[in-house]
């Protein structure tokens, strides 16, 4: 990975986990926490696609796994997450513009419900049964339900930061915007056929006249002279 992606990934990782580990976890939800350290990888790796998904799912893993109050064997969530980072890359849309919100809300729904099986079989793998007493299936719903409500005011600000940091055309058309309003990158993202796509039109359709204008100025100015 290049060095620009590698700080803001850490930088935008490590703001994640600060949040989980001192908000949401605290706020004793039933089931699952919301967890925005995965939210966080999802939308990275929907920019940088699988190898960066990968590389990025494993070192914030990595720093949940050694973050306190982690009471697990170090390692575990790294592979969990490196391997949803990996298969969320694979879902990276073409050109990277994302034609509709359907397919992101399907990859965090996917991501939600298989990190939780991934980290509860590789727990019973090495002896960790606590999914099992809490109720597997209470888990995978609880944890659907908060990523998929969550979603929508982190996944695309993180989408919009990572491709505004790549000097990306398509920060400027299809996510400028909502880098500077969370509320409209929501509103965007659930509204139906838009998805992620908040150009700003007017000012598009602004300088193309103006363009027009100085073209037609131009044009007079020649036959003049002749």
């Amino acid at each position: 990975m290049r060095i620009n992606r590698v700080i803001l990934s850490v930088a935008l990782v490590v703001v994640a986990l600060v949040v989980q580990v001192s908000v949401l976890a605290r706020l004793q939800l039933p089931g699952a926490v919301p967890d925005l350290v995965l939210l966080t990888v999802l939308g990275l790796a929907l920019v940088y696609g699988h190898l960066g998904g990968a590389f990025v799912g494993f070192g914030a893993g990595l720093l949940s796994d050694l973050a306190p109050p982690a009471d697990h064997a170090a390692g575990r969530y790294a592979l969990v997450l490196c391997l949803v980072g990996y298969a969320a890359g694979l879902a990276k849309p073409d050109h990277g513009r994302l034609r509709s919100a359907t397919g992101p809300m399907v990859v965090v729904v996917c991501a939600a419900i298989g990190s939780t099986l991934l980290y509860a079989g590789v727990g019973a793998l090495v002896g960790d049964t606590a999914a099992r007493h809490v109720g597997l299936s209470n888990l995978l719903f609880t944890a659907a339900v908060y990523d998929l409500l969550l979603a929508p005011f982190t996944v695309p600000l993180i989408m919009a930061i990572a491709r505004r940091a790549e000097n990306d055309p398509l920060a400027d058309t299809s996510s400028g915007t909502g880098a500077r309003k969370g509320g409209g990158i929501a509103a965007g993202w659930l509204s139906g056929g838009t998805g992620l796509s908040i150009g700003n039109q007017r000012g598009g359709l602004r300088v193309k006249a103006a363009r027009n204008r100085a073209a037609r100025a131009g044009r007079i100015k020649g036959v003049k002279r002749l």
